[in-house]
């Protein structure tokens, strides 16, 4: 089954990073993204995964502070390197700027006000990027999981950066996509700041209770 392109995505605005290699070559794989990532590391906070892991909470509340444009380009490009079904990468960002346009997901998102935050990054399915010769269900299948994974891993860069994030799962697809100008169906919004405040971790499932074995 194939899937029709969407033009929005062809005609929006190209995303440009703060900083590229000096001698860019779109030739070479992935010389952005890695030039991306490893620049200016006194901008990472934390490097150690597990403590970016264990540190991760869901901020309601970010301060009026602009989130550093070096930073964003890492948390996206974070994004870039979650893994996808065949390397296809079956999803899309969009990258909210306008305020007014915050406003409106706002409503799109069930009202919440934190959706108003300092960096939104919409995370839509594209399945017609997934070629697998599979029925169309598998193909939306996986892009949901690529846009999933995408949207995990820019979440923990941006703990990792000193930042904190949500994860909006609620709100009209429908709403969400006319803000946004598309056609494709986003999986989840992710809001990303400064917090306010550090919150202390809530209680989870031991590990004894949420692993099953089986043999």
């Amino acid at each position: 089954m194939d899937f029709e392109p969407d033009d929005e995505i062809l005609s929006s605005k190209e995303y440009v990073p703060q900083e590229s290699p000096d001698e860019f070559n779109s030739l070479i794989p992935n010389q952005l993204l890695d030039f991306v990532l490893r620049s200016d590391a006194s901008k990472v906070v934390d490097t150690d995964l597990f403590s970016v892991m264990s540190k991760r909470r869901s901020t309601r509340k970010f301060l009026d502070k602009p989130v550093e444009t070096a930073k964003i380009d890492k948390i996206i490009a974070a994004a870039d390197t979650a893994p996808t079904a065949g390397n296809y990468q079956g999803f899309e960002i969009f990258y909210l700027k306008s305020p007014e346009k915050k406003k409106q997901l706002i409503e799109a998102c069930n009202n919440q006000p934190y959706v108003n935050a300092p960096v939104v990054l919409v995370f839509c399915k594209n399945p017609s990027r997934v070629k697998f010769d599979f029925p169309e269900y598998i193909l939306k299948k996986f892009a949901i999981q690529d846009a999933t994974l995408a949207a995990g891993y820019s979440q923990l860069a941006a703990q990792a950066l000193g930042l904190s994030s949500i994860w909006i799962g609620m709100f009209d697809e429908q709403k969400v996509m006319d803000v946004i100008g598309t056609n494709l169906v986003p999986s989840s919004v992710l809001c990303i700041g400064y917090p306010k405040q550090t919150k202390f971790p809530k209680p989870r499932r031991n590990l004894k209770d949420l692993v099953h074995v089986t043999w």
